[in-house]
């Protein structure tokens, strides 16, 4: 087994012992030197039924699948470990060397996305050029209520990782970072939801460029002041005036 960290330079941990341990401290299996990280901060066992991880009582935040965790767990290979702001990948090499050779040399890539919620959970699913979700024939499929025929699209275009959601159907929105959207740049650390499916954009060793703000133009304060009313709005006025005048007169004479 061996551990990617997740937006990171940081190379990939491997291990082969029946027990790992992790945290802070010099004593550790695998050190990692963060803040949040206790000196012993968790432990992972083999045994019959797979990969245990065992929290340490009164430590800091951890999380498998972006669900926290405050004692036991199991891990499979492709669970996401986070402790803190530490995010981890637990791989099994050989499935990590049979999707290298899958994918031309050209268009090898870390990037994958990680789904978090929803039926497809467990799972890490490479990107490489191109990467289909839906109902279309050789996409991942993507369950939806009502089984809608959808396909949700990720893809490179000009070194940018683009999703491209135009042939999901309006009612199954979909949202980057909580904000419906229909076509997005995607960065490292992106979620993205549609239905009960919720994913992740994982990219260790890939820096996306960042974001360029544009500030709001300020108010220009040397604008001309606004004209006055033109002479027809005179008479206008002018005219009106008159009137409730001889209005006026005519009620007076008459009581």
């Amino acid at each position: 087994m061996r551990i990617e960290f997740v937006s990171s330079a940081r190379g990939d941990f491997h291990w082969s012992r029946p027990v790992l341990t992790i945290g802070r401290g010099d004593d550790n299996d695998l050190v990692v030197s963060e803040p949040q990280v206790a000196p012993r901060h968790v432990t992972i066992q083999r045994d019959r039924r797979g990969m245990v991880l065992s929290v340490e009582a009164g430590v800091g935040r951890v999380y498998v699948n972006a669900r926290p965790v405050r004692e036991r767990a199991l891990l499979r290979a492709g669970d996401s470990l986070s402790l803190g702001d530490c995010r981890m990948l637990v791989r099994d090499d050989a499935d990590l060397d049979a999707r290298d050779t899958a994918l031309p040399t050209e268009s090898r890539c870390t990037v994958a996305l990680r789904p978090v919620a929803g039926p497809l959970s467990g799972r890490v699913v490479a990107l490489g050029d191109r990467l289909e979700l839906g109902s279309t024939h050789g996409a991942l499929p993507l369950e939806l209520p009502g089984n809608d025929p959808a396909l949700m699209v990720l893809a490179w275009d000009d070194g940018e990782l683009v999703l491209d959601a135009s042939r999901v159907p309006a009612r199954h929105a979909v949202r980057v970072n909580g904000i419906k959207t229909v076509r997005a740049s995607l960065q490292p650390g992106d979620q993205v939801g549609i239905a009960a499916h919720r994913f992740i954009v994982d990219g260790p060793g890939w820096v996306a460029e960042p974001v360029v703000t544009v500030p709001e133009p300020e108010p220009d304060d040397t604008q001309e002041p606004a004209e006055p009313p033109r002479g027809d709005v005179w008479w206008l006025i002018l005219t009106a005036a008159l009137l409730a005048l001889g209005i006026a007169a005519v009620l007076f004479v008459h009581f």
